[in-house]
């Protein structure tokens, strides 16, 4: 088995014992229990029938209460082994069910963990087609690894045990042998054919993904009339998983008719055995029934083990992928002894800052400035100056590759992210809202805030009589990514969930620069409100958006190349005038081609 493969079942052993529950271990040991005596009466059963039917035969000499105490007993038994095998199951379902949560949960907050580098990467629907197949894949693990493939090996011990002791070796033997050449024959196919569930498992999720992006970017694909394209994509996938399917269930029939074949080729051997013993003499009609009752008691887990054991190995094929997402090591850590950021006025500020996504390619170059607390610092130029990199390092998406950046005189690397993030507020340019209602998007800013709190932040982001007009009010679903919505009701959700928020510092992040004039304007002015009094870095490409700020900071390649107030630099002729006269220029030209209003009537 791979070494990837015994880390996954490793990773779930913890779970068959879990330390921090008392009630789960109990359970875990009445399961156990609860096997031993199904299993006890599985293997009595036989021995009861041969009992019954030996006091049936024409020559036996007992009273007739006899076979029918015989009868119950063996009756009995096989409720018994029945009903305890259920017991088991009902007990150990809330172990396997609490288990498949804790990893998937544990699983879901890694994700949350891991830096936005892996999930600028990553696909969400392959993705999240693994996370769904590793929780099902780990269901059947922790049920059938311990209560079917090793319970299965001690019977047939037993059963081995048995006919030993009662008749001779070579009945153990035949069935040993048997149940060997099973197990070896079932082991050696399924690894051959492994690959192809794995090919099969790798097509579904590049077919999956492929679906999921296209039905993302729906409008996109109507735009350029390329929904030809993109089923000539998912189908080109598609054959691809279809090849693989059908040579895994043409393998799987391959491995069927083998375990049948051996299976039939031991059961003849031991019956011929038994009818030559009965025939001599040495064993009665009872032994013959015993021995085909044992066989037949056999077949069925013999053949059950072979599909546990092919469950078992595509299961771990299944998990692999989620277990490989559980090792992604986390690019930002908080450090050993970070601490809370303390309450503070809200100063930042960039220490000779240097960084790059890439070593080969800086983005920023010894880049230092300072928002005092209360203050709008401004910072504008041309896209891919390194605006945009400025909140997300902030926000400590990424660290710094040198130099600091400090809250409140704190380096944000020693304080924990949860303390700096809870201190933070942003609007970006492309505000991205849940596919639930108003009131849930509203409330993701403080989700334990009232609705007097909730409604009064709409108010200030002036979205609050927009709101109580639609139908459903608060209660008004907005969609996939909040598609239902324009470009600026989105916005002022925003604005309102950053309110409710009540962070001690706020980033604009373009926040206006995907609307037109009027909605811009409506839209600065709610900014505007917001931020009074707030520390505020306002990263922005419409120079117009800024003319307000106490400091204006020019951001090219890198650097900074000129900063201060609006009337400052534009009085020094330099770049910032320059950007403000084309801008301006390309504004005075948008409003001439408006149409004249119609005189009125």
């Amino acid at each position: 088995m791979e070494s990837e493969q015994l880390r996954a079942i490793r990773g779930l052993l913890p779970h068959l014992w879990p330390r921090q529950s008392f009630e789960l271990r109990a359970r875990v040991a009445a399961s156990l229990a609860c096997l031993l005596v199904a299993k006890l009466a599985t293997v009595a059963v036989p021995l009861y029938y041969k009992r019954a039917v030996d006091a049936l035969s024409p020559h036996a000499s007992v009273l007739i209460v006899a076979p029918i105490a015989l009868i119950l007993a063996y009756s009995g038994l096989r409720v018994a082994g029945q009903a305890f095998g259920e017991l088991r199951d009902a007990l150990f379902a809330k172990v396997a069910q609490r288990a498949v949560r804790s990893i998937a949960l544990d699983t879901f907050r890694h994700l949350h963990s891991l830096a936005l580098r892996f999930h600028l990467d990553r696909q969400t629907g392959g993705m999240s087609r693994a996370i769904e197949r590793g929780t099902a894949g780990i269901t059947f693990l922790l049920s059938f690894m311990l209560f079917n493939v090793l319970p299965t090996l001690v019977e047939l011990a037993l059963v081995s045990a048995v006919l030993w002791k009662l008749y001779s070796f070579a009945f153990a033997a035949v069935t040993l042998v048997t149940i060997l050449f099973y197990i070896g024959f079932t082991v050696t196919v399924t690894e051959w054919r492994t690959k192809f569930r794995r090919e099969m498992n790798e097509r579904d999720t590049e077919a999956n993904a492929k679906a999921i992006d296209s039905l993302l970017n729906y409008e996109t694909v109507k735009y350029f009339n390329n929904e030809e394209h993109e089923a000539r994509r998912f189908d080109s996938a598609l054959a691809l998983y279809e090849r693989a399917a059908v040579r895994s269930q043409t393998s799987l029939s391959a491995l069927n008719i083998g375990q049948g074949a051996v299976i039939a080729v031991g059961l003849t051997a031991v019956m011929i055995m038994a009818g030559q013993g009965v025939a001599a003499g040495r064993m009665t009609v009872g032994d013959f029934v015993l021995v085909n009752s044992y066989l037949v008691q056999l077949y069925l887990p013999l053949n059950f083990l072979g599909f546990v054991y092919r469950q078992i190995r595509q299961s771990l094929a299944d998990i692999e992928q989620m277990m490989r997402l559980l090792r992604v090591e986390r690019e930002i850590e908080d450090a050993p002894g970070a601490i809370v950021l303390p309450p503070g006025p809200g100063a930042v500020e960039f220490d000779h800052v240097r960084f790059a996504y890439d070593p080969r390619r800086p983005i920023l170059e010894d880049l230092g400035f300072r928002v005092a607390p209360g203050r709008m610092v401004a910072v504008v130029g041309a896209s891919g100056a390194g605006k945009s990199t400025l909140s997300r390092l902030l926000y400590r998406f990424y660290d710094v590759t040198g130099g600091a950046i400090r809250v409140d005189g704190h380096d944000l690397r020693d304080l924990t992210q949860a303390s700096l993030r809870r201190a933070i507020g942003i609007v970006p340019q492309d505000t991205v809202l849940f596919n639930d209602t108003i009131r849930y998007n509203i409330l993701y800013g403080r989700p334990g805030a009232s609705q007097a709190e909730m409604e009064e932040a709409a108010r200030l982001a002036r979205i609050h009589d927009f709101v109580v007009s639609l139908p459903d009010g608060y209660a008004t679903r907005v969609g996939e990514r909040g598609l239902k919505l324009s470009g600026g009701e989105k916005q002022r959700v925003a604005i309102a969930r950053v309110i409710l928020k009540r962070p001690r510092i706020l980033i604009f992040d373009e926040a206006t620069s995907a609307l037109d004039s009027k909605t811009e304007k409506e839209i600065q002015a709610s900014l505007d409100s917001v931020s009074a009094g707030t520390t505020t870095l306002v990263i922005a490409h419409r120079l117009s958006t800024v003319v307000g700020a106490d400091q204006i900071l020019v951001l090219e390649a890198g650097r900074i190349v000129e900063r201060g107030a609006h009337a400052e630099l534009l009085a020094r002729e330099g770049i910032y005038a320059a950007m403000w006269r084309r801008q301006m220029e390309a504004r005075r030209g948008e409003e001439a081609q408006l149409p004249e209003p119609a005189p009125a009537q």
